[in-house]
């Protein structure tokens, strides 16, 4: 089947623009419109009934596609809602929050009516499953997340590869040796989510760079999980000095379970985090982090779905950087920690 896609690499234009050519959306040159009508009669392109029926119309309406999955850190989650509601906002456009997880026949049904103009969509895995629709909807999307294959696809999200690289950069220049990360709960990784999976890699491929000894451990959210796992990581690795968190939900209980165990936090234990700026700064031991940028994120994504809507041509892939932020949770190893 020949998606929207295919006639915009032919036609050398964006998605969008091949949208408003052939609906009449939006103002577009004569030449443009000919040359998108010739690649779409060339390739037997088809548009979708549901997007010829907005041709006339505009809900002002953004749809915000997050499913709330188990595993799912819901205050996190509702960070990037309310930076996507508040810049939408600034473009006079509510918002719609859909959170059943639907996969692709979610995303159809709210595609196929004149609710909404475009979408934002969440909770990005690796292999997701909605991407064959999101590549053929006649309407504009954006990713926060980076699946696998992003072709043709708008992603933005933090470089969660250069912030799990970054973590163990800084337990290693204060002479880490041993260190472990802990991350999402399980079903996050069951799932390939993408973000998650990134940040695995880039920790284990800078650790073994490093000379490192490293391991990863899988946490739930619960102070009895992060109990467990503090008491597995000391029982597997007993000259451990460095633990990278990327659960927010478990930052606050793993410090505690590990100063109940005994470690002091730096001075026998660094942590680092991946985990918004608000929680990392305000814990009773201020923990050195990389900021989970969520408003720049949402309003970033917002920005870049207006400017679809406007028929401009916008990067497919934008990756913030991370900003690490020293604070008091890590500090030189000393040559004997225990």
């Amino acid at each position: 089947m020949v998606k929207i896609t295919d006639v915009a690499r032919h036609a050398g234009v964006s998605p969008s623009t091949v949208s408003y050519a052939l609906s009449g959306k939006r103002p577009i040159s004569e030449e443009t419109r000919r040359r998108v009508e010739d690649s779409a009669r060339a390739l037997g392109y088809r548009p979708h009934a549901g997007a010829r029926a907005l041709a006339s119309s505009r809900s002002n309406v953004l749809a915000l596609v997050v499913p709330l999955r188990t595993g799912i850190h819901v205050p996190v989650v509702m960070q990037f809602a309310v930076s996507v509601v508040t810049a939408a906002r600034d473009h006079d456009h509510d918002v719609l929050l859909v959170t059943q997880e639907e996969g692709e026949e979610g995303l159809r049904r709210v595609a196929d009516t004149a609710l909404v103009d475009a979408l934002i969509v969440m909770d990005v895995q690796l292999h997701d499953p909605r991407l064959p629709l999101l590549r053929t909807l006649d309407r504009p999307s954006v990713m926060i997340g980076f699946p696998l294959e992003a072709e043709g696809l708008t992603c933005i999200d933090l470089d969660f590869r250069a912030a799990g690289e970054r973590c163990v950069e800084h337990l290693a220049q204060l002479g880490h040796r041993v260190v472990a990360l802990v991350g999402s709960p399980p079903q996050v990784y069951v799932r390939g989510t993408a973000f998650a999976q990134r940040v695995v890699q880039r920790f284990t491929a800078a650790a073994d760079r490093a000379g490192i000894a490293s391991a990863v451990h899988p946490c739930g959210t619960t102070p009895a999980e992060a109990r467990r796992v503090a008491e597995r990581l000391l029982s597997e690795q007993p000259a451990l000095t460095g633990v990278v968190v990327h659960n927010e939900a478990a930052l606050e209980p793993l410090v505690d379970a590990f100063e109940e165990l005994g470690l002091r936090v730096p001075g026998d234990l660094s942590v680092t985090a991946i985990c918004p700026d608000g929680l990392a700064s305000t814990l009773r031991v201020p923990v050195t982090s990389v900021a989970l940028p969520s408003a720049e994120v949402g309003e970033r994504a917002v920005e870049l779905l207006m400017r679809k809507l406007g028929g401009e041509a916008v990067p497919e892939a934008t990756l913030l950087p991370p900003t690490l932020t020293r604070r008091a949770s890590t500090a030189p190893r000393t040559v004997d920690p225990r």
